[in-house]
């Protein structure tokens, strides 16, 4: 699920939802709307009003799991929906199985991005630098070719923890995990054709569905925030190629956080990319210290606060032929071979990486602090190997010579709990499938189905207020 970067002390839930004395939800901050950059007085009132009305809910399809619903799309991202209310999405198999991923609609604005930059249509080498909890690079994952190779970066471990979950469970196999700090791009100069920065930031735009976010807000807050950016800005520019794009992005519409950090590397001669999209969206166009970015306001749009902007830099892109392999095939009963992979080790698990990306991979390894280079594919069992759970949610998968357990909804929540399943007849491995999607891996014991799902991937709550997900009644 998503949950956006502002800067400031991990909020539990009870933090997120904290109140005054009174009772009250914590008010706007006072002098926020003074600093506003819109032009007139009538938009702040408007802005102001949008933002203590209820958030709009919306989901990404995963256009590797096909999944239809009916609902209304988002109309600058093909595969966003918008939802008529918040339902239970804990509860629903299909979101674990990684058929779509619940995050804000106008963050897929970074899909105009993408396709702005002249790189979809090509194998890359890409790269985001602030990643968790994995939204956007799992939009960048369907948008890019599977010829081309992301790199998911978050330095904090549990957050990166996340990442790697929502990242397996999209399902695509051309992406690592990294955990590096902006100072250990410094040995990877140009290494990069696209450089996604999402960075942490002052959180403006989630005032009305973050209310800890509304807490924490202050002037200083924002220059700290700039501060940071400025550091990550200049270190994902270090390690952009010629000709390579960088889509820079934030949840604020503070232009300390946003057109002065894009005017920085403009002063070096980035090239300004303009956005394709149409007036009726209701985005804004911002021209702010000479940059070019495009501001999201909940007033304006149906979704919530955000800003982009895309940059190249001067010169051409590398060539990007494979090279000659240099290590022996990866060959496992349950990967596909014709994807052609080679084997990475990480602390004893087997991962495939794309054999054309294994020289860069290496390359990587050390001054990104890669956990995870490649797709994890097989784990020890005692003298041989078995699938890792990430397999059973790959695309790389191929199912042709195992046995499946189709669950229904109520037994695959049940799977999802960590619980056995009794059968019959339940004998060897197989993979347990919802709706025709690979979801986990079950052992027989002959009257049950162990249950192979990870401990920290289960559901813990048993109940919600929520509705169910309307498409469970289809």
């Amino acid at each position: 699920m998503n949950r956006r970067k502002r800067i400031g002390p991990p909020s539990s839930h009870s933090q997120r939802k904290r109140r005054t004395g009174s009772g009250a939800i914590e008010p706007i901050p006072a002098g926020f709307a003074e600093q506003l950059p819109l032009s007139h007085t009538d938009e702040q009132a408007a802005l102001l009003q949008a933002l203590h009305a209820p958030a709009p809910t919306s989901i990404r399809l995963n256009p590797g799991k096909p999944f239809r619903i009916a609902a209304d799309p988002i109309p600058w991202c093909p595969n966003g929906r918008y939802l008529a209310q918040r339902p239970a999405f804990t509860f629903d198999p299909l979101l674990h199985a990684g058929a779509y991923y619940v995050q804000e609609a106008s963050s897929m604005l970074l899909e105009q991005a993408v396709r702005a930059s002249g790189l979809i249509d090509r194998d890359v080498l890409a790269l985001d630098l602030c990643a968790a909890p994995g939204g956007k690079s799992t939009h960048l994952l369907s948008l890019l070719t599977p010829g081309s190779l992301l790199v998911a970066n978050e330095v904090h471990p549990d957050r990166r923890a996340v990442l790697a979950e929502n990242c397996w469970k999209h399902g695509a196999p051309n992406v690592m995990i990294a955990g590096a700090r902006a100072e250990d791009l410094m040995p990877l100069a140009a290494a990069f054709d696209l450089i996604l920065l999402d960075a942490p930031c002052s959180g403006e735009g989630l005032f009305r569905k973050d209310h800890f976010a509304r807490a924490q807000w202050s002037p200083d807050l924002v220059q700290h925030c700039a501060a940071t950016q400025q550091v990550l800005v200049q270190a994902a520019w270090h390690a952009l190629s010629p000709g390579g794009v960088l889509v820079y992005s934030t949840c604020t519409w503070e232009a300390m956080e946003n057109e002065v950090q894009a005017a920085a590397l403009i002063a070096l001669g980035a090239e300004r990319i303009e956005l394709p999209l149409q007036p009726a969206w209701g985005v804004e166009r911002s021209t702010l210290h000479g940059a070019l970015g495009y501001r999201c306001y909940p007033h304006r749009v149906r979704g919530e606060g955000f800003f982009i902007t895309v940059l190249r830099k001067p010169g051409s892109l590398p060539d990007r032929t494979p090279t000659i392999r240099t290590a022996e095939p990866l060959r496992l009963p349950w990967l596909k071979e014709e994807l052609e992979f080679t084997a990475m080790d990480q602390r004893g698990t087997m991962h495939a990486m794309p054999a054309r990306w294994h020289r860069t991979a290496e390359r990587l390894r050390g001054p990104l602090r890669i956990v995870a280079p490649g797709l994890p594919s097989a784990e020890p069992k005692g003298a041989g190997w078995r699938p890792h759970p990430a397999m059973a949610l790959s695309q790389a998968l191929d199912r042709s010579a195992l046995k499946e357990v189709p669950l229904t909804d109520d037994a695959a929540l049940r799977y999802l709990r960590g619980e056995a399943l009794p059968d019959t007849a339940a004998e060897g491995d197989a993979l347990a499938t919802i709706h025709g999607l690979g979801l986990g891996w079950l052992h027989g014991a002959r009257t049950r189905w162990n249950n192979r799902w990870p401990a920290a991937w289960r559901i813990r709550a048993h109940a919600s207020d929520a509705a169910a997900v309307p498409w469970s009644k289809q």
